[in-house]
C-alpha cells in the first residue's frame, strides 16, 4: 500500500514575529509527527528573504510566499507589529485570497489578524484579537467584530490572539486535518496541563482594560477576586478601600460601565465556568465555592449569563476531553 501523503502547514513570517510562537508552531508539530502524523512545515516570507523576529534575530525561511506555491492544508500568518493598513489591491492580501480559494484554513496570530482582515477572510466572524492590538484593529477594521477569546475558528479561517494560546488553537485546527493522531496524548508531551477552548476569555489587566484606573478601584477589584465564596457587600467594600458607596459606584460606572455587584457577579460566574471546565468538584460544591447560596441559585444566574446551564457547562466539557 501507498504511503499516505503528508500533510502541508505552511507558515508565513511578518516582521516582528514572535519566536516563542514560531517555536510553539515547530514543537506542536513535531510532538504530532512524534505519533506518526505526516505534518510538513514550510516556513516563508514575503520576498523570500530572512525575517526579523521581535528580538532583533533574523529567521531563514524556505522560500517567498507565493501564491503559486503547493496549497498548505493550514496557512499560519505570524507577526508582532501592528503594519500598515492595507488594501484588497496589495500584493500580500491577493496571495492571502488566493490561498483561501484554493482550500487552505488560514489562521492570522497576533498581528496577522491584521492582514487576514485586509483580505476580507473575517467578514462575518468574530476575530480573536490580542487586547493590546485591539485599538488598533478597531481603527483599521471597525466592521469586523472582535472578541476577547484566544482563539476563534468561524466560517472556515481561524483566528488567535497569540502566545501560549498558540498552543491551544494548533491543537484544536490540527485535530481536524487528515490523518491527525488524538490531540491528548500530544498535549500531554507538551506538559499542558489542559487543552484551553477557544472561548475562554483573554485575561486582560485591570490596569490595561481600563487606561488610567483609579488605585481605589483597582484595590476593589482585587478585594472582589479575594472573597468569591464569603461574599462583601458592596458596603463593606466601600469602606475596606475608604471612599463611600456613592464613589465607588460612580468608578465602576465610569470605568467599567456596571454597578459593583453585577461586576462581581460576574467574576464568580467566570470563576465557576473555570472550575466546572477544569475541576472534578461536584456543581453544588462549585456554586457554594463561588457564592451561590443553592443549586437552583448557581443555576439560574448561570444560565441568564451563559445561556446554558451548570451542567450543560459540564458536560460540553467531558466531551471535548
Amino acid at each position: 500500500m501507498a504511503d499516505t501523503p503528508a500533510t502541508l502547514i505552511r507558515v508565513l513570517l511578518l516582521p516582528g514575529f514572535s519566536e516563542t510562537e514560531a517555536g510553539i508552531v515547530s514543537d506542536c508539530v513535531a510532538s504530532f509527527n512524534a505519533r506518526r502524523a505526516r505534518f510538513v512545515l514550510h516556513w516563508v516570507s514575503v520576498d523570500g528573504q530572512p525575517v526579523k523576529a521581535a528580538a532583533g534575530r533574523a529567521w531563514a525561511v524556505d522560500a517567498a510566499f507565493d501564491s503559486a506555491l503547493p496549497a498548505a492544508a493550514l496557512l499560519l500568518v505570524l507577526a508582532g507589529d501592528m503594519p500598515e493598513k492595507m488594501t484588497p489591491a496589495s500584493p500580500l492580501v491577493t496571495r492571502l485570497a488566493a490561498c483561501a480559494r484554493a482550500g487552505s484554513i488560514l489562521c492570522g496570530v497576533r498581528a496577522g489578524v491584521f492582514s487576514l482582515a485586509a483580505a476580507g477572510l473575517y467578514a462575518a466572524s468574530r476575530v480573536a484579537v490580542h487586547w493590546t492590538l485591539s485599538e488598533g484593529f478597531a481603527e483599521y477594521y471597525p466592521a469586523v467584530a472582535q472578541s476577547g477569546q484566544l482563539y476563534a475558528l468561524e466560517h472556515g479561517h481561524a483566528s488567535c490572539a497569540g502566545g501560549l494560546a498558540l498552543a491551544d488553537c494548533l491543537l484544536h485546527l490540527i485535530s481536524r486535518l487528515p490523518e491527525a493522531p488524538p490531540t491528548g496524548v500530544v498535549a500531554e508531551n507538551l506538559l499542558m496541563e489542559r487543552q484551553r477552548r477557544g472561548d475562554e476569555r483573554q485575561r486582560v489587566p485591570l490596569m490595561a482594560s481600563i487606561g488610567a484606573a483609579d488605585p481605589k478601584l483597582v484595590s476593589a477589584v482585587q478585594l472582589m477576586e479575594a472573597n468569591l465564596e464569603e461574599l462583601l457587600t458592596t458596603d463593606e467594600i466601600a469602606q475596606l478601600v475608604c471612599i463611600s458607596r456613592r464613589q465607588l459606584e460612580r468608578l465602576f460606572r465610569q470605568f467599567l460601565d456596571r454597578v459593583p455587584s453585577q461586576y462581581y457577579l460576574e467574576l464568580r460566574l467566570e470563576r465557576a465556568r473555570q472550575l466546572l471546565r477544569q475541576s472534578s468538584q461536584s456543581i453544588i460544591q462549585i456554586g457554594l465555592s463561588c457564592g451561590f447560596s443553592s443549586g437552583p441559585h448557581f443555576s439560574s444566574a448561570y444560565r441568564n449569563h451563559f445561556g446554558h446551564t451548570p451542567r450543560d457547562e459540564r458536560r460540553s466539557a467531558q466531551r471535548a476531553s
